[in-house]
This record gives structure tokens, C-alpha cells and sequence, in this order.
């Protein structure tokens, strides 16, 4: 035992001690149960004072790694060499759980990690069936699609001007004005949630949304620190807003064309009740509005067409018609609102994939997307109507709803509260996948999010008969 701590090491005296005992630990010198030489001992070898040799072995002990017997010493524990591996190995569950990124409730992990799974009946995923993407056009229009050099190469931090001035033109068919310098290209609409959430509210703010929300299965705010606050827009909107905005920053998510969960649409006049409370307090107003394209009927203007204040924060993708492979999504709002989103994209992903960009740039530009969904949009209408054939004849005694107005989604209400972690589980039993009205309101036991947009025919009648089985 010639070893001595050294004077000029950037750690202490004790510090040096006790990771020379737990080396001895470790290779195996000194086993479970060894005396340890006394304090008074090492201190001499050492040529330090005992006091920093006590101070040592008080740390070893609070370790664990070393236990005292009256009247006998010092001695290596008998955990000694658990705690050493358990000190060895970084712990990475201790990262996980104080990140900041909240994670996702576990019936949501389920669907996520289920509806990768080919024998799955899929009753509930917001996801165009593979059948109905335009694989095949989508493949032909990559022939009449040039790429110059540049365009393939990183894209300006507002993505593709090719592609903004495309959205400007196709954005007049919902009455939006705007222009190239007023539109972001992101990775889809959660982007833009999550670059919103990050770049444009301080910690704390208040999201408000209407019930039940989107928001409450994914957390790009809630991660962030802010607090969700459902409103009823059918009540004061202004006495609601004041109830709870006080100082705080603000912002109002809303999906008021077909709506995600429920699929149904607001009035032109309900849209506008909430602009002007929103605008009275002083409430920038995040509009998501993915689904509108997909509507049966034609679709009533977003809040966006009458925003003369430049409070709505105006969110598109072709993630639910198009492909959402593709990642290819905008924002529409103010010149300061996109240069800091796009500073932030820049910082995160370094834009968006040039190669989507130019696809739907193409796409949007040569009148395929637009017959497309014409295309989608009857596919999609027959598809709700085989399943409201199945819910007049097999549900109708149980449960409610409202004739599907477009996009994805009927909104089924059970008359009794079944729909729980036991039913959902109960269910996936069966290899049927739902989505579970508490994952969109915590309390709510009484819906379900019916897709008929991802599952066949025949899986959507053999899913619901699966799920009349249960719950009859």
C-alpha cells in the first residue's frame, strides 16, 4: 500500500481517499466484510490529519459502501458492490424523468406503439388509409419534376419561396391574402405547435382550447410549463376569457373546420363571436386548420379570411390529404411571428426537406391536388356512410351522434360511461385499436373517436361488431 493523495490533483484530500477505497472495492482487493485499516493508520500513511480521513470514511458510509461495528472498525458493506455498479452505471431513467418533455399517457404509447402492427383493426387512427395516398401519381409527378442544384440544398429559413409563392395563390381559395414573407414552411402542423410554443409565450402563459382538445394528446405546451384552460364557446366567451386571462400571456388553439376529435365544423358566425372576444382581450388566436379540404360540403371561411388585427396564427399541412410522409405543413402570420419561428426552425431541424417541398409545390401548382381531393373527398364520404350504416343498424340504442360532415372522424357517445382504460384494453385484446375519449378530456368516460379513414371495409364492420360484442 505505497499509494499517497496527491497535493497538485483538482481534487481534495478526502475526495482522493475515497475513490482510492472504492478502487479496492471494485478490484476485488477488498471483499465483503474486510476490516479496513483504522483512520489513525491511514493518516499516517497518507501524512494528512485524521480529521480528512474521517471525513472520508463518514462519505463512504452515507455511500453505503462501508459499515461501522462498535469496538471492531470499519468494514466493506455487504451492498458494497451493488452500489458501486449502481454508482458505475449512468442512470438514465433519472434524465427521462426530470427532462422537461412530458411524456405521453400510456393508453396514447399504446396506440402509437399498436398501430405500426399489420393485424391491428385501426377504429380510431387520424391516418388516410395506404389505399387511399396517391402512391402511384405521386411517383409519376417525381419524372416531371426538375430539381436545380440549389433548390436541393438547405432551404431559407422560411423554407422554399417556390413553394410559399404557390401557397399564396392556393390560400386565395380560402380567402386568406397574404404573401410570401408571411408564410413559414414546417415539418408538418405539431411543428409549428412546438415552434410556437417555444418562440412565441413565456412560461406560465395560458392555452385555451375548446373541449374536448387535441392539445390533451399531444404536449407541445404543456412541456413547456403553460396552463390549458377548455372553454365552452358557447357560452361568454368574453366573461370566460376574463375569468381566467388576469396578466398572464395568452393564446386560443382552436380546430374549427372538422374538428379533431369531434369532426364537426363551426358556424361563420361562431368563428367570428370568437375573433372578436379574442381580439377585445388581446388574444392571438392559433386556427389549425388541417382537415378543412377534406370537407363533404363547401367549408365556411377560416377566422383567418376576416383577421384585420393579424391575431391569427393560421396553420395548413397535407399531412391528412396528401401524405404524411411528406412533413410538409405552413404557417401563415405576421413578418416578426415567422422570422422567429424560422430562426428557431433553423436552430432545430435546419428546414424541411427540400425534396417534399418540391413535390407539393408541383402538386399544388399543376391542379393534381386539387383533383386529388376531389377524389378523396368521395372515397372518404362513402366510407362514412358504410359506417353510419353500421352504427343506425347495430348502435343505435346505445349510443349517439352526428352524421359525419367530412375529414375523418364520428364522434360516438355511449349513453353509459364504458369507455375506460379496461374497455380500450379490453379491446386491443382483440387486436381493435380505439381512440378513447379521455385521451382528448380526461373525465370523459362516454366517447369514442371513430376513424373511418385508415381501416378497410371489412375491418371497420368486423371492429365495431367486435366492439358491440363487449359492450352488449
Amino acid at each position: 500500500m505505497n499509494w499517497k493523495p496527491k497535493r497538485s490533483s483538482h481534487m481534495t484530500i478526502h475526495e482522493q481517499i475515497v475513490e482510492w477505497v472504492k478502487s479496492r472495492i471494485e478490484r476485488g482487493d477488498w471483499t465483503v466484510g474486510t476490516k479496513l485499516p483504522t483512520q489513525r493508520q491511514l493518516a499516517a500513511q497518507f501524512h494528512v490529519n485524521r480529521s480528512t480521513v474521517q471525513l472520508a470514511f463518514d462519505e463512504l458510509k452515507a455511500d453505503g459502501l462501508i459499515e461501522s461495528k462498535v469496538g471492531a472498525g470499519a468494514f466493506v458493506a455487504n451492498n458494497s458492490w451493488n452500489m458501486l455498479l449502481d454508482k458505475a452505471q449512468l442512470n438514465w431513467q433519472q434524465h427521462i424523468e426530470s427532462s422537461i418533455y412530458k411524456p405521453n399517457y400510456h393508453t396514447i404509447q399504446l396506440i402509437n406503439e399498436h398501430e405500426r402492427m399489420d393485424h391491428i383493426i385501426r377504429l380510431g387512427t387520424g391516418e388516410l388509409s395506404p389505399d387511399l395516398l396517391p402512391a402511384e401519381q405521386l411517383e409519376q409527378s417525381l419524372e416531371e419534376i426538375s430539381l436545380k442544384p440549389k433548390e436541393i440544398g438547405y432551404s431559407s429559413p422560411q423554407g422554399s419561396e417556390k413553394l410559399r409563392e404557390v401557397l399564396c395563390e392556393y390560400l386565395k381559395n380560402r380567402e386568406i391574402e397574404t404573401v410570401p414573407e408571411n408564410i413559414l414552411i414546417v415539418s408538418g402542423a405539431l411543428q409549428a405547435l412546438q415552434l410556437i410554443a417555444i418562440g412565441l409565450l413565456e412560461e406560465g402563459s395560458i392555452v385555451f382550447q375548446e373541449q374536448p382538445s387535441y392539445l390533451n394528446s399531444v404536449h407541445p405546451f404543456q412541456s413547456a410549463r403553460m396552463r390549458m384552460i377548455s372553454i365552452t364557446r358557447h357560452t361568454s366567451l368574453i366573461d370566460n376569457l376574463r375569468k381566467f386571462k388576469r396578466k398572464r400571456q395568452s393564446v386560443f388553439y382552436c380546430v374549427p373546420s372538422l374538428n379533431n376529435p369531434t369532426g364537426q365544423s363551426w358556424s361563420l358566425e361562431e368563428k367570428k363571436a370568437l375573433y372578436g372576444a379574442c381580439k377585445e382581450m388581446q388574444i392571438p388566436i392559433i386556427e389549425d386548420d388541417v382537415y378543412h379540404e377534406l370537407a363533404f360540403e363547401t367549408p365556411v371561411p377560416p377566422i383567418k379570411s376576416f383577421d384585420t388585427s393579424g391575431q391569427v396564427l393560421y396553420i395548413g399541412s397535407v399531412s391528412k390529404t396528401l401524405s404524411p410522409g411528406l412533413r410538409i405543413g405552413w404557417v401563415v402570420a405576421p413578418s416578426p411571428v415567422i422570422g422567429r419561428l424560422g430562426d428557431i426552425k433553423m436552430q432545430t431541424d435546419y428546414g424541411s426537406s427540400a425534396f417534399s417541398q418540391e413535390i407539393v409545390a408541383h402538386w399544388i401548382s399543376s391542379g393534381l391536388y386539387e383533383t386529388h381531393l376531389i377524389k378523396l373527398r368521395e372515397q372518404l364520404k362513402r366510407r362514412a356512410a358504410f359506417v353510419e350504416a353500421i352504427l343506425e343498424r347495430d348502435f343505435q340504442r346505445v349510443a349517439t351522434w352526428k352524421k359525419s360532415e367530412g375529414g375523418f372522424y364520428i364522434w360516438l357517445r355511449f349513453h353509459e360511461p364504458i369507455v375506460n382504460k379496461a374497455l380500450f384494453l379490453n379491446l386491443l385484446h382483440q387486436n381493435v385499436l380505439i381512440n378513447p375519449g379521455y385521451i382528448y378530456e380526461t373525465k370523459d368516460l362516454h366517447h369514442i373517436r371513430l376513424s373511418y379513414a385508415y381501416a378497410s371495409m371489412q375491418e371497420l364492420e368486423k371492429g365495431l361488431g367486435i366492439l358491440r360484442e363487449l359492450i352488449l
